[in-house]
């Protein structure tokens, strides 16, 4: 097979426009959500919540949350592992769950055999949450027992949160499932009661097909890299082979985004967003550094405790410095890092998108100085 030769220019198009932020912008939320296989769902809000940020950065204003909440409703979407995902997907990984545990995977190693421990030595308690939800599902994880012998531990934030920990293992061996939410609170019930009822694909087909679907919504990938707990950023042999000008190694890249002429925009990012996700190839193809940096002391940060990057056409070219003040009703902007000199096309391009956050917010805005 021919191996496609690309510049990093080719390179970043190709990412840009699997990603939906080229000019030609998605027509709705399940489009996006389909097309880009989930969205990541995380607690911070400085700005927005990731999964609302990354639907406005795609669909601009005319996004609404509503049309995320209406989608769980209908279970046109799904919650998975703090991804929400297509429901119609949900198919491709039920062999995974089946065998969860190994049967059928060969020797769980590392984290994952560490995993499949503790659950077994929690089954009891695993079978006590079933029994419960079957009874009086859906619930909240606070009314469901903890009768874990062996707790959960963690040197971050889910430290002895046993029913919470033993959750999430269910939800991957196809036991449990997000039923809906009570405000931010998760609310569970059986699996059986919760997925649509569709044909299970077998593993090794459900793989393949998962591979090429992310290397749709990435346009560019390598095959193998550093495992993942929930999503891979990897594609194994999905697409076909590409060397990058100036980059090491090969890459698989998606042949129908091959050769088609690219028309960029501004956009500014979630830091969770897809484009950036897997920081080494942000760096590789876009000479990009970020890393998000509300873990570390204010005095440490360069950019901000939730910096947007900031996309110009197919080169991210800075960070916003900005955070939703709902009290006082402004979205405070602090600062615009500048990664490359700023033309006046670009910082109108920015200011622009800027204005357009605000308004998303229905904030006003506060600008430095």
């Amino acid at each position: 097979m021919t191996v496609h030769e690309l510049s990093r220019a080719d390179a970043r198009r190709i990412a840009v426009r699997a990603q939906l932020l080229d000019s030609a912008r998605p027509a709705a939320l399940l489009d996006v959500v389909r097309r880009l296989t989930l969205l990541q769902i995380d607690p911070t809000a400085a700005i927005a919540p990731n999964a609302d940020l990354v639907a406005w950065s795609r669909l601009g204003p005319s996004y609404s949350r509503a049309d995320l909440d209406a989608a769980l409703a209908s279970r046109a979407l799904l919650e998975l592992l703090a991804l929400i995902r297509p429901g119609e997907d949900l198919a491709l990984y039920r062999a995974d769950m089946a065998r969860w545990d190994a049967a059928g995977r060969g020797e769980l190693t590392g984290w994952r055999a560490v995993y499949r421990d503790w659950v077994r030595a929690n089954d009891a308690c695993r079978r006590d949450i079933l029994a419960r939800l079957e009874k009086a599902g859906p619930l909240p994880s606070r009314e469901l027992p903890d009768t874990c012998q062996v707790p959960w531990r963690s040197t971050g934030w889910t430290n002895n949160r046993n029913v919470t920990r033993l959750l999430d293992f269910m939800t991957a061996r196809g036991e449990v499932a997000v039923a809906g939410r009570s405000g931010a609170e998760r609310l569970w019930d059986l699996a059986a009661r919760v997925y649509p009822d569709h044909p299970v694909v077998p593993g090794d087909e459900a793989l393949r097909i998962r591979n090429q679907r992310r290397l749709r919504a990435l346009g560019i990938a390598r095959a193998t890299g550093a495992g993942y707990p929930v999503e891979p950023a990897v594609v194994g042999e999905a697409g076909e082979p590409a060397v990058v000008e100036g980059v090491k190694g090969t890459w698989r890249v998606d042949p129908t985004q091959l050769g088609r002429p690219f028309s960029g925009r501004s956009a500014l990012l979630s830091p969770f967003d897809r484009l950036i996700h897997d920081r080494k190839r942000a760096v590789e193809l876009f000479g990009f550094d970020y890393q998000l940096e509300m873990y570390k002391p204010a005095a440490k940060r360069r950019w901000g405790y939730f910096a947007l990057p900031i996309l110009s056409g197919d080169r991210l070219v800075g960070k916003l410095d900005a955070a939703a003040d709902r009290d006082a009703g402004v979205l405070r902007v602090r600062a615009i890092h500048q990664d490359v000199p700023f033309t006046k096309a670009m910082t109108a391009d920015t200011q622009r998108e800027i204005g357009s956050l605000a308004e998303w917010l229905k904030l006003d805005l506060a600008l430095p100085g």
